[in-house]
């Protein structure tokens, strides 16, 4: 589904942070990118999403090079990206709003949509339609992610780009998202992708880890982990065997 071909990136005068870097990516698969601050997980996401270009090379989703963001990638960010003055509802339903604003273009919205779809069942899939007329102040910050996800997931998107979206909630929050992600990811047949500096959110949410080191960076160094998300998998030794390995990978750079 997704080629990343030889990319070479840099910020304006700055030294480049990825040089003919290539990675693939096949459709369904569950991702997670792992690596210390600043080495370019987010700027890799932003890449896949549209909102940065490579200078050289090209990233390319279903054969076709990015050249702007599409309408059929959802990202979801770490501080939530809602709208205080509008309710839990209208932020969930900001998406489809706008959507239908623009039309079946082709570019702010897939030409083949169901126009009709309206976002309660993702509401009270995520288990907050309860909270459906509060304000995000009024709500925990599960709430919100959760609010987050269902403005995403009403889109019906095929790639799933997540940028630390737990970091700021507390362990059990925490983990019971990174569960619903995974459950919804496969219920979906969703692509996912998620950006974490977590070395145990990426051993339990990533069936592939690409692992990133201090820039420049040249190759994919990719862990194959296929009892991600599994029942029980977070007190298994595999799983804290995986751990270790990835801690001692991230101390050795």
């Amino acid at each position: 589904m997704i080629e990343v071909d030889s990319i070479t990136f840099a910020y304006p005068s700055s030294p480049p942070i990825f040089v003919d870097f290539s990675w693939q990516l096949r459709r369904g698969e569950t991702w997670a990118v792992l690596g210390p601050s600043g080495c370019g997980k987010s700027t890799l996401l932003y890449l896949l999403a549209g909102l940065q270009f490579p200078q050289r090379g090209e990233v390319r989703i279903d054969g076709k090079a990015l050249t702007r963001p599409r309408p059929q990638t959802g990202l979801i960010l770490q501080d939530y990206g809602l709208l205080p003055w509008a309710t839990v509802r209208q932020n969930a339903e900001l998406g489809l709003k706008i959507r239908r604003f623009y039309g079946p273009d082709g570019t702010h919205a897939p030409t083949r949509v169901d126009w009709d779809r309206n976002v309660t069942p993702w509401l009270e899939r995520l288990g907050i339609e309860a909270v459906a007329d509060h304000y995000p102040a009024q709500i925990s910050g599960g709430q919100r992610q959760r609010t987050a996800i269902a403005r995403t997931l009403a889109l019906h998107p095929d790639l799933l780009l997540m940028d630390e979206p737990f970091s700021s909630l507390d362990a059990p929050t925490r983990e019971g998202l990174q569960t619903l992600i995974l459950q919804l990811q496969a219920e979906n047949q969703l692509t996912l992708v998620i950006v974490t500096h977590s070395i145990e959110e990426a051993a339990f949410m990533g069936k592939k880890i690409l692992l990133l080191a201090q820039p420049p960076i040249r190759q994919a160094v990719i862990l194959e982990n296929p009892e991600a998300g599994s029942e029980g998998y977070r007190k298994s030794e595999a799983y804290l065997n995986l751990c270790e390995n990835l801690r001692a990978r991230l101390e050795q750079g």
